[in-house]
């Protein structure tokens, strides 16, 4: 049977839904405090046209919570997906539930998300949502008597420094070039274009010689030559009508390991936008894709023999024991089936061995990775689906009879591949073979496969009574020392199929010498994401000392998906700190992990990661990505310092912000500053070309607000806004309050 046709029989069998039943929610904050030490905060849903519901579901990243009226409760189904049942629901007034939350609220990515209502057959309605913004109020937003927003005089100050009004040259690209030389003339587009290969030590070498009457490629390889065809096609000719200064470029990347992680498991992005995030990325010559397939949250590829891979763990809907699909997280309408948003989707066998070939056909090799042994709920789910189906234990991943406590990262207390069984071993094995296939049918080279390894919590199989017969037997002890028993398992097996092993810096770090001297000359990367200043506390350092291959993959500095801006209203996370382009463009790698010998010869190169907690479109996917990554990509080419802050920018507003807007790309944009001198408000933008609109009454501006031109009298103003357009983009709405 199709197995797209089984899953919609199955849902069809499983879930039942009302057509044009719709609830109103809203949401908002009512109070935000400490009391004896401990944050809370108060949400409050107002529900309207609730006749028939018996729950209203919703998804947040986990918190504690509790209903404040005794009417009502709040039930976790799993971590980050609660229901809230009330006795109060279906007489059709409108109806408010507060509910009290564990800890604070910074911005809107913590607020509910993916409602949908119950009915007391089970049948579900869709939810029209509406959050209230948390601009209006200060106190309801952020730690209790903190307030951390960047507000507009802050971003004025900085807008000043990024002003810079000398010339841009038509060679003033993103990456820099190593070297250029003008010459005298100019070529106008008629002239032939060659094309040679030459001698040299690195073999993405390339040189432009651009003549008059031709255009002279260079390159120590194909693909060098190619790298530069596509930067004189796309970037140098296509943007200059055709006219080039006569010059003589010479280029090469610092590192050859130049990389994008995409997570497609936490919130799903379809084949065709991730090849035209993979398209910007040979533009920016980044060359390798490190796929995020797997996760917690979701099985994202087709495996020939395991279909329940795809049929449990690539849909998330309403469910209370996830015996045919995954509880929803993060977004969703309760449907399972439903092909709107990013809860639901999965890559064919064939799909996958098209992107291979795309993928590969400019430049971009793909390194697919199955995170194990944590992060690991959603394939665990699909064969105990399988096992109790079959009864075949071959592939089960878990065991009966394990009492060990813990909390993953997520939240999650079920997440993890058990190291002392059989059956992950023998899973792992026919995942890599299926995937080894379909690379080995595309016709591309399988340059490693990334295990994940990360973010296994303490607690770990300390209750499995197969993990205590293994620590007994080999004489070892704890969480970590079963894990590199795993880490281990998996190099062996990779290096017998003839297949490199990448991993997260886990799998590098804190094990014996015995265990490096085994591992590390089949490991091709570790991705350390968290370093330090200090060479004894940093992990990319230790990785090294350890005889492992970095790629730097500083949270700091390349995670696309922390915030931009300390703004209620931005999309992204801010565990790891405020990352724009601009702190992008500073993570300079021998910052990162001090340079010294060894230092030099390890470092692959440099990985940005774009996590999919915060994704729920394209539109969301491009904002994160642009223009962060192209500090990322100035970075990976170039080690040492190139362009300044205001020399970037310019670039940026000039040229790579409406080569986005005419291909239809969305992008994030800054916000303007606002200051008040000598009575006067003055609003600035980090673009010439933005235009500002502002309002002086406490409301949001848009588009038929007024059009800042020249300073405009603060008179008796509480506080002003404003937004910038520029292109196709809007900003976020610039606050400043008037002391």
């Amino acid at each position: 049977m199709n197995i797209k046709i089984f899953i919609l029989s199955v849902v069809m069998s499983s879930v039942a839904f009302i057509a044009n039943a719709v609830v109103d929610v809203s949401w908002s904050v009512i109070e935000n405090a400490k009391v004896n030490d401990e944050y809370f905060y108060v949400q409050r849903f107002t529900v309207r046209n609730h006749y028939g519901v018996k729950r209203l579901c919703f998804n947040m990243f986990a918190r504690k919570m509790e209903a404040v009226n005794p009417s009502d409760k709040v039930v976790e189904i799993i971590p980050g997906y609660y229901y809230i049942e009330s006795n109060r629901f279906g007489n059709g007034e409108p109806l408010d539930i507060d509910i009290k939350v564990k800890g604070w609220i910074q911005s809107c990515n913590y607020a509910p998300d993916g409602l949908h209502a119950v009915t007391g057959d089970g049948h579900l309605l869709s939810v029209k949502y509406k959050r209230n913004s948390l601009l209006l109020s200060p106190e309801l937003r952020n730690r209790p008597g903190r307030d951390v927003m960047t507000y507009g005089d802050s971003i004025y100050k900085f807008n000043e420094t990024l002003k810079d009004d000398s010339p841009l040259g038509v060679y003033d690209i993103v990456p820099s070039f190593k070297s250029v030389k003008l010459g005298e003339g100019s070529y106008i587009g008629t002239g032939e274009i060659f094309t040679s290969k030459i001698s040299h030590s690195n073999y993405e070498f390339y040189r432009i010689s651009v003549s008059q009457d031709s255009i002279m490629i260079e390159g120590a390889s194909e693909e060098a030559i190619k790298m530069a065809q596509r930067v004189l096609q796309n970037q140098l000719l296509a943007e200059n009508g055709g006219k080039l200064p006569c010059a003589v470029i010479e280029d090469y990347p610092d590192y050859h390991y130049r990389a994008l992680m995409i997570d497609v498991a936490r919130n799903f992005i379809s084949l065709p936008d991730v090849q035209k995030i993979v398209y910007q990325m040979a533009s920016l010559r980044l060359n390798r894709l490190h796929f995020h397939l797997t996760d917690d949250e979701a099985w994202r590829i087709e495996i020939p023999g395991l279909p329940e891979l795809t049929a449990v763990s690539s849909r998330r809907g309403y469910t209370l024991d996830e015996s045919e699909f995954l509880a929803q997280i993060f977004a969703g309408d309760g449907n399972p089936n439903s092909t709107d948003g990013t809860a639901n989707g999965y890559y064919t066998r064939e799909e996958f061995i098209q992107f291979l070939m795309f993928c590969h056909s400019i430049g971009i090799e793909v390194i697919p990775e199955v995170d194990v042994p944590g992060h690991s709920r959603a394939a665990i789910k699909a064969m105990e689906s399988r096992f109790r189906k079959t009864g075949d234990d071959t592939y089960r991943l878990c065991e009966d009879g394990d009492t060990s406590r813990y909390t993953s990262a997520q939240a999650f207390h079920d997440n993890l591949m058990n190291p002392a069984l059989p059956g992950p071993y023998k899973f792992m094995e026919k995942v890599i073979d299926e995937i080894s296939s379909m690379y080995k049918e595309a016709g591309v080279d399988l340059l490693g496969f990334h295990i994940g390894g990360d973010e296994v919590p303490e607690g770990a199989w300390d209750g499995s009574p197969s993990a205590i017969k293994m620590m007994q037997e080999r004489g070892i002890s704890g969480r970590h020392q079963l894990q590199g028993v795993f880490v281990r398992r998996m190099a062996e097996i990779l290096s017998q199929k003839g297949i490199k092993m990448f991993g997260w810096q886990e799998i590098g770090v804190g094990y014996d010498d015995e265990f490096n001297k085994v591992v590390a000359p089949v490991t091709a990367g570790v991705n350390c994401w968290l370093t330090n200043s200090s060479k004894m506390k940093n992990v990319a350092l230790r990785a090294i000392d350890s005889g492992f291959p970095v790629i730097l993959s500083n949270v700091e500095h390349f995670y696309m998906d922390q915030l931009y801006a300390s703004h209620p209203e931005e999309r992204g996370l801010y565990w790891g700190g405020i990352v724009d382009e601009f702190v992008s463009l500073s993570g300079y790698p021998d910052e990162l992990c001090p340079a010294d010998s060894l230092g030099q010869t390890k470092i692959l190169g440099v990985s940005g990661q774009l996590f999919g907690e915060t994704i729920r479109s394209m539109a969301i996917v491009q904002r994160h990505l642009f223009p962060k990554v192209y500090g990322l990509a100035e970075r990976a080419w170039n080690k040492d310092y190139t362009y300044s802050n205001a020399k970037f920018n310019q670039i940026i507003g000039a040229k790579l912000l409406p080569r986005l807007s005419l291909g239809g790309s969305a992008f994030h944009l800054r916000t303007p500053g606002i200051i008040i001198e000598n009575g006067y408000v003055k609003i600035n933008s980090a673009y010439p070309g933005a235009k500002i609109r502002y309002t002086l009454d406490g409301t949001d501006p848009d588009y038929n607000s007024p059009i800042y031109e020249t300073p405009v009298p603060v008179g008796n103003a509480a506080e002003i806004r404003a937004v910038a357009y520029y292109l196709t983009e809007k900003s976020l709405v610039s606050l400043l309050y008037v002391k």
